[in-house]
């Protein structure tokens, strides 16, 4: 709906309405991370740094730090952009469980301190468009980038999951599935 260059919003764009559950996304960020931290106890040191079975790459280590990362560019308040895909890579969260399980007790606390007013607070994303670096800066929320940052984190705990299979691991049958794919499997009464 543009109008003599000017784009104007839709009369059906929803406005965020405070106590609409927002408020809850920090909880759920907290479930993920710990399921995180409770997924990795099945893990020996050996299959956590082991690459996948079938050659394809990361290891269990690398999807935990990737996972990680994202939570870090974000709840680390930075001044400027939040900046996805600025990532530290072989540090020791990759190769030593007990150091990932430190940084998910850290990023769960500072998730655990939002507040539901924190959650509508403007952000920038700093957006990696393709190969040649280029970017784009885009508006959102903290809430809404906290969400992303935990549905990011489910789609890896799925990877993991599916290497913990690979590696003869067993884990919970729910970690790493969307809550959407839950919630389906408890209305269809399986998966």
């Amino acid at each position: 709906m543009s109008t003599h260059g000017q784009t104007k919003p839709r009369e059906t764009e929803a406005v965020p309405t405070p106590g609409v559950g927002i408020d809850r996304v920090p909880a759920m960020a907290c479930i993920v991370l710990t399921q995180c931290a409770e997924a990795l106890a099945a893990f020996d040191d050996a299959r956590y740094t082991a690459p996948a079975p079938d050659g394809s790459g990361g290891s269990v280590g690398k999807h935990v730090r990737h996972a990680l990362d994202h939570f870090c560019a974000l709840l680390e308040q930075p001044e400027d952009a939040i900046d996805y895909d600025r990532r530290d890579r072989g540090v020791p969260v990759e190769t030593d469980k007990g150091a990932a399980v430190r940084e998910i007790d850290r990023l769960a606390a500072l998730a655990s301190g939002l507040h539901e007013v924190d959650l509508y607070r403007e952000v920038t994303i700093l957006a990696m468009l393709d190969g040649s670096g280029s970017t784009a800066r885009l508006p959102s929320t903290l809430g809404r980038e906290l969400f992303f940052a935990v549905h990011h984190a489910i789609h890896h705990h799925a990877m993991i999951h599916a290497l913990a299979h690979g590696l003869g691991v067993s884990l919970p049958a729910g970690f790493g599935k969307a809550p959407s794919t839950l919630d389906h499997e408890r209305r269809c009464g399986g998966s």
